[in-house]
C-alpha cells in the first residue's frame, strides 16, 4: 500500500491535481486521514483462509430486450502480489459463444490474462482491456479485479449509511496511467460495513461526480464458518443494464496446485474440489 501525505486532510499530491473531484466529507471537518489508511490497510489484509471455488450464475438483465443466464466457476487464492482469482464463464444453453476464461492477479501491480477455446496460449491483457464485457455481459475484468481497492492515493470522507448499516466512505483516485487512458473515470467512492471491514458498494465516478456504474453487494451468505459474498449487481448507470453475478456453491478451506494460478494453465481444466467439500446455497 502506498504513503498518503495529509495536505490540509487531503490526499498527497491533491492539491496539484485539480482534475480530481474533491472529497465530499460527510461530517464537519476533515475526518482523520491516518485512521482512514488504517481501516483501508486492515481491508486489504483480508480475505478467505485458504483456497476456495465457486459456481455462479450470471444474471444479464438489460434495460431493454431479453433476460439471459450465464454460468460458471471460480477458483480463488492469494499469493505473493496479492488476491488471485481464476474465472470460467459459459455461454447460455444453445449460444455459439465459446467459453471465455480468465486469469485475474489484484493488488497493487494487477494483471489479466484471457483465453479461449482454439488458442494456443493465454494472451496478457493491457490496461484498456480490463474495461471489456466479459462473454457479453455488463461484468468487466475491472470488476472482478477491483484495483481501485489498492490506490495509493485516496481521501477517507468518513462515515455514511448504506444499505442500513453505517460504512466507512472512501474517494480513491486512478494512478496517473489509467488516468490518461481512462480520462472519463475521475475516482471510486467505496463504502466498507464498520463492522467486518467488508466491500458494501462500490460507485464508478467521472467528471464532477457523475456516476458511472456501480458494485453492489446485495447478500452474504456463511460457509463453513467463513462468510462469503452470494449475490453482486454490476451496473450501468448511462444504459440501465445490471448483471447479477450470483454464487449457487462454495467450496472453502481448499488447497489447489500451483499452476492453478499459472498464465499457461488456462487451456487446460481447473480443478475440481471433492463433492463432499462443495456446499449448495439456497435462494
Amino acid at each position: 500500500m502506498g504513503l498518503v501525505a495529509a495536505v490540509l486532510g487531503l490526499p498527497g499530491g491533491w492539491a496539484q491535481r485539480s482534475e480530481h473531484p474533491p472529497p465530499r466529507y460527510l461530517q464537519l471537518g476533515a475526518p482523520d486521514q491516518a485512521e482512514g489508511r488504517r481501516i483501508l490497510e486492515e481491508f486489504r489484509g483480508q480475505g478467505l483462509a485458504g483456497d476456495y471455488y465457486l459456481e455462479f450464475t450470471l444474471d444479464v438483465m438489460p434495460r431493454q430486450g431479453a433476460e439471459r443466464v450465464l454460468t460458471g466457476r471460480l477458483w480463488g487464492s492469494r499469493n505473493a502480489a496479492g488476491p488471485v482469482s481464476r474465472v470460467s464463464v459459459r455461454p447460455e444453453a444453445g449460444a455459439a459463444a465459446p467459453e471465455e476464461r480468465l486469469l485475474v492477479q489484484s493488488g497493487p501491480d494487477p494483471a489479466l490474462w484471457t483465453w479461449r477455446p482454439g488458442a494456443e496460449a493465454a494472451v496478457r491483457v493491457d490496461a484498456a482491456g480490463v474495461f471489456a464485457p466479459v462473454a457479453g455481459t455488463d461484468l468487466t475484468p475491472f470488476d472482478l479485479q477491483l484495483p481501485f481497492l489498492y490506490w495509493p492515493e485516496f481521501a477517507y470522507e468518513g462515515l455514511a449509511r448504506m444499505h442500513g448499516r453505517p460504512a466507512h466512505v472512501f474517494l480513491l483516485y486512478p494512478p496517473a496511467d489509467l488516468a490518461a487512458r481512462r480520462p472519463e473515470l475521475a475516482g471510486v467512492r467505496v463504502y466498507l460495513d464498520t463492522q467486518y471491514t467488508a466491500l458494501v458498494e462500490a460507485e464508478l465516478i467521472g467528471p464532477g461526480g457523475r456516476p458511472l456504474r456501480s458494485v453492489s453487494v446485495l447478500d452474504l451468505q456463511k460457509v463453513g464458518g467463513q462468510w462469503i459474498v452470494k449475490a453482486i449487481d454490476v451496473r450501468d448507470e448511462a444504459t440501465r443494464n445490471k448483471t447479477r453475478f450470483a454464487v449457487t456453491a462454495a467450496a472453502l478451506g481448499q488447497r489447489f496446485p500451483a499452476g492453478t494460478w499459472d498464465p499457461a494453465g488456462l487451456a487446460g481444466a481447473g480443478p475440481a474440489p471433492a463433492a463432499a467439500d462443495l456446499a449448495r446455497l439456497g435462494p
